[in-house]
Parts: C-alpha cells; sequence; structure tokens
C-alpha cells in the first residue's frame, strides 16, 4: 500500500492561513470581513522598485541566472546590513532565496541531523518547529513569558542546552509578541551560544520595524559571525509579499551547502525581481521610513483601543506589527474569542495557540490595515464583548 512519507505526519501549518481560509469563505457569503489575521502590510513596493521590475524585464533579464543570486544584489544587501545594522558581511556570505521561509527551510536543512535539539522562542513563528521536527530533529522551546515582558529568560535556555543541542533560533523583533531583544538578553544568548557551540539563526525579517532605539542583530556581537546565519527578505520592511524574495546570510563554509540546496530546487530567484530589489534597498524615496512611522501611529491607537475592551490586556509591541492580546480576562479561551469575533463581528484574527502552548491565553491581531479598518474593528469587538462579559459578571 502506497503511503505519504512519515515525516509530514509531524509537520504543521499555520493558523494564521487556516483563519484566513474560514474568512474568504464567509467573505464569498456576502459577509463584511475585516483581515487583521494575515502578517501583510497593507501597503505596495516604492513606484521605483516597480518601474526597475518592468525596465529588468523590458532588457531581458527573465533568464536563468547566478544559482545564490545575481551579484549587484548580494552586494547591494552587504552595503545595506553595514548601513542600517552596523555589521560587516561580504557579499560571499550572502544566498538568496524565494522567499525567507525557504531561507530558514534550507538553512536548517543544512545544518541539522535528524536528532539534533533545536532550541526555540514559544510563543513563535509556527514553521520553527514545524521544520525541524520534518528534517527529524528534536524542538525545544523556551517560553517568552508576559512576566518577563516577553524576553528569553537566560537561566531557561542554559537549563535546556544538553549534548544534543546543536542550533539555537532567535526572532527579534518577534512574531507574534512584538519584541525585541534587550542588548543584554542578546549577549547572553551569544554567550550561551558560543560556550556550547551552538549554530545561531537568527531570523531578522522585522529588523527594520522598530519603534525606538537603534537595533542590534545577533551577528554582531563576540563570538558570533562564525556560526550565525542570518534569515532575512523583502516582505515585511518593504512590503513585497507577493514577490518571493530572501536571504541568508551565512558563514563561508555554509554557503556552498546553500547554494548546493538552490542548485537540487528552485536553481535560481528570479533575475528580474532581484533588480528590483536593489532599487528596494536603496529606498531613496524613503518608503520604508513612511511605512514604519504609518505602522507607529497605527500602533498607538490600537492598542490603546484594545486595552478598552473587557477583558483585553496589550502591552505595546516594541517591532513588527502585531498587537499580542492577553485575553485570560476574558474568562473565555483565546478560541472562542477568536470564534465570535470571525463569526459574529467578522474581524479575522488568530488564537495565540497556533504559535505554541505559552500562547494559549491571547490572540494576536495585525495591525498592518487602515486606522479606519482598525477603528472599525475595535469598535465591533466591543459589541459582541457581551459574549464573554457575562462570564466576568459572574466572577
Amino acid at each position: 500500500m502506497r503511503s505519504i512519507a512519515s515525516r509530514m505526519s509531524v509537520m504543521t501549518g499555520e493558523g494564521a492561513l487556516s483563519v484566513y481560509a474560514r474568512a474568504k469563505e464567509l467573505e464569498s457569503q456576502g459577509r463584511s470581513i475585516i483581515h487583521l489575521e494575515l502578517g501583510e502590510p497593507d501597503f505596495h513596493a516604492g513606484a521605483s522598485v516597480v518601474e526597475s521590475a518592468v525596465k529588468a524585464l523590458t532588457e531581458g533579464k527573465d533568464r536563468y541566472c547566478a544559482v545564490i543570486g545575481v551579484p549587484a544584489l548580494r552586494e547591494e544587501i552587504a552595503a545595506y546590513l553595514q548601513r542600517t545594522r552596523n555589521i560587516n558581511v561580504s557579499s560571499g556570505n550572502v544566498v538568496i532565496a524565494p522567499g525567507c521561509k525557504a531561507a530558514l527551510f534550507f538553512a536548517m536543512m543544512a545544518l541539522l541531523e535528524p536528532g539534533d535539539e533545536v532550541l526555540y522562542p514559544d510563543p513563535g513563528f509556527p514553521g520553527y518547529a514545524s521544520i525541524a521536527l520534518g528534517l527529524g530533529a528534536a524542538p525545544v522551546p523556551f517560553e517568552l513569558s508576559s512576566r518577563n515582558h516577553f524576553q528569553p529568560d537566560l537561566s531557561e535556555v542554559a537549563a535546556k542546552i544538553t549534548r544534543h543541542t546543536r542550533m539555537l533560533l532567535t526572532n527579534s523583533p518577534g512574531n507574534p509578541t512584538g519584541t525585541v531583544y534587550t542588548d543584554a538578553v542578546q549577549r547572553g544568548l551569544a554567550e550561551l551560544a558560543v560556550k556550547h557551540d551552538l549554530w545561531v539563526l537568527s531570523d531578522e525579517i522585522y529588523a527594520r520595524i522598530i519603534y525606538g532605539g537603534e537595533y542590534a542583530s545577533m551577528l554582531s556581537y563576540p563570538g558570533m559571525p562564525e556560526r550565525t546565519l542570518i534569515i532575512d527578505g523583502f516582505s515585511k520592511s518593504f512590503a513585497m509579499t507577493g514577490w518571493r524574495l530572501g536571504y541568508t546570510v551565512a558563514p563561508p563554509e555554509v554557503v556552498p551547502a546553500l547554494a548546493m540546496m538552490a542548485v537540487n530546487t528552485y536553481t535560481c530567484v528570479a533575475e528580474f525581481t532581484q533588480y528590483a530589489a536593489i532599487d528596494a534597498l536603496r529606498d531613496r524615496d524613503g518608503t520604508t521610513p513612511r511605512m514604519v512611522g504609518e505602522f507607529a501611529r497605527r500602533r498607538e491607537q490600537f492598542v490603546r483601543d484594545l486595552n478598552r475592551v473587557p477583558g483585553f490586556r496589550c502591552q505595546p509591541p516594541e517591532g513588527a506589527f502585531y498587537a499580542w492580546v492577553d485575553i485570560s480576562g476574558t474568562g473565555t479561551s483565546a478560541e472562542e474569542v477568536c470564534r465570535v469575533l470571525l463569526e459574529d463581528a467578522g474581524v479575522a484574527a488568530i488564537p495565540g495557540a497556533a504559535f505554541g502552548p505559552s500562547g494559549k491565553d491571547f490572540v494576536r491581531f495585525s495591525f498592518a490595515s487602515s486606522v479606519a479598518n482598525l477603528q472599525e474593528a475595535t469598535a465591533r469587538i466591543m459589541k459582541v464583548s457581551a459574549a464573554w462579559q457575562g462570564t466576568l459578571a459572574e466572577r
């Protein structure tokens, strides 16, 4: 009897996409739905980026190209990281991929053996544990708790390192919590990685979307350049989700392995999109700062409005564009809250357990939507909060 490979039974999907599917089903029935479930900016690439893509196409840049990326883009990424993160990397360390998920998957596939343990944040991006399991590795969560302002607890991380630990995954600013790791936390994580000779995957996809202070990459700490892989891309900071452009910055000895992955899978990333990406990185029109400024304004208003909903409690995120709302005060499960919000109010949001067990008392809302939509969403939420206010009154 033919069967599906067993690895598929341990991998998981994404809660955001399942909620999105149900929301679209309701929309097809004529329902008004406010989409706050997907992590997709409601902006588009700047006009000059689109023009660069068109120009590249008209010039015939639609052929096979360098496996690890066109040299001009890799050089521009190295310059961009120096300019925005104050880190020095060579273009030879950069490998272009068709999106950050692919970059993450191939980095983990290149570095993990079956049985290796991978430390990752909980709550966190669902792909971390799913990919590890699919590769036969063992994902080991470390908790991001509100009592610790959603910062990794260094003592917990240290206690979970064993002789089988191979990799540490970090994500700052984080999805879903919006946490930006402090210098002390990142320095402590770096010291643990050096002490135990761990690979570090630093997911920096939201690095440009922060609301104060300077961003510090994990690669900038002592002992980290030789063991750190940065995962980044164009979907969030440049609002280019559908362009499917990501990249890995890797130590020299890892680059050939990533190139081998490319040869055996996607061959190369579309050439004309890579030339458009060069224009995005240069951002001569200031598109990214304007977008982040708008996210900052939405954050202030949306968090303030959410905290007026009975039973809701939300700390302002330090980065990314998610409101991570503690709904334990409602006396109702996050799944039920999200069901009521979608089915009765037409507001799509994600139950926190979709990001790991530590998120069970939370709901994630994306505020990558217009001010008008966010105001209408909170008005709708307030109306249906009667569904759990009765529970509050009984307490």
